[in-house]
């Protein structure tokens, strides 16, 4: 154990980083969280989640937290099961008061951290999350970025910032509520802001990756709108009635022009048209319908297995322990 660990006081704040590739940055974020703990009133922790990384993100960590000047622990999943189920894992292990939930590439400054908890401590509000102001990405990725969030604010949640929730924090009575949420294929940005409370946002610039490049692809950003959709909203079935309404106007105004076509000898097989008509706008309806109606039934299909979110291979603690 560190002897500069100060093991007499309780942890009040907690730090939570899953890790996934993170290997390059690891070694400055510790550096850096260490500064921040310097600054706290009381003890705080970091709680690394090793979601299944593939490259020595763990043995590195094993290396340098033991010398670290905070408590630290490293949780290892079994294997990758997103960055959701790792801030899950996170929040159950924590033993802060206050809580933070960070990226490990340090795109978001880790000392936006303090600046969460000495918000929250305050007791004016229970959730803090960083809106995004200034952002120095490329360009594709920027515009991938404002595109996806903008989709969400629309039709997820538009109470959210413009550039989305990357980083908040919370007390710990907000932690429970998320972790008693057992949903699967859902949103954390979206429970956060469902389970409500009372919110505060502070403004930061997100800096240039400089290390690794991001797996937020855009096949994990369709997937992660898909699933708030489904999640919090209605959006599909409230489409697919409209459809409905619109293709039974449609039916009466095209069965109009046939009609008039017929009665005027301007079809030749008389009931070809409307019949193909009718049997191609229906088809096109219910697969439709089917689709929709199917991607609710899954769901609801996965949460009823109750398989548990992410499954822990290893614990370890460097530094204090309660």
């Amino acid at each position: 154990m560190n002897p500069d660990i100060d093991t007499t006081r309780p942890i009040r704040y907690s730090v939570i980083v899953p890790v996934y590739g993170n290997e390059g940055t690891l070694v400055d974020l510790v550096a850096r969280l260490e500064e921040i703990a310097r600054t706290l009133e009381a003890p705080m922790e970091t709680v690394f989640v090793i979601d299944g990384s593939p490259d020595g993100s763990e043995a590195l960590l094993r290396k340098i937290l033991p010398a670290a000047r905070i408590p630290s622990q490293i949780i290892s999943h079994s294997r990758n099961f997103g960055s959701f189920a790792a801030i899950r894992t996170g929040l159950a292990a924590a033993r802060g008061r206050y809580l933070g939930v960070m990226a490990a590439d340090m795109q978001e400054p880790p000392e936006l951290m303090a600046t969460f908890f000495s918000t929250l401590e305050i007791g004016d509000v229970d959730v803090v999350v960083g809106r995004r102001e200034a952002r120095d990405d490329p360009a594709v990725s920027s515009l991938m970025s404002r595109t996806f969030w903008s989709l969400y604010r629309r039709t997820i949640n538009k109470d959210l910032p413009p550039g989305g929730v990357d980083v908040f924090g919370c007390t710990r009575e907000v932690a429970q509520e998320l972790l008693s949420l057992r949903e699967a294929h859902s949103s954390l940005v979206g429970l956060l802001y469902w389970v409500g409370y009372r919110r505060a946002e502070v403004g930061y610039a997100r800096s240039r990756r400089t290390v690794g490049t991001s797996g937020w692809s855009f096949s994990k950003r369709r997937r992660y709108l898909l699933d708030s959709v489904f999640s919090f909203t209605d959006i599909p079935i409230s489409a697919l009635s409209w459809t409905g309404f619109i293709g039974i106007f449609a039916t009466l105004a095209i069965a109009a022009v046939v009609f008039v076509s017929w009665a005027t000898g301007g079809i030749a097989e008389i009931g070809y048209t409307p019949l193909m008509l009718v049997i191609l706008f229906s088809t096109f309806v219910l697969l439709a319908g089917l689709g929709i109606v199917g991607s609710y039934v899954w769901r609801t299909y996965e949460n009823s297995k109750a398989r548990p979110g992410s499954i822990t291979r290893r614990t370890e603690h460097f530094g204090a322990e309660d």
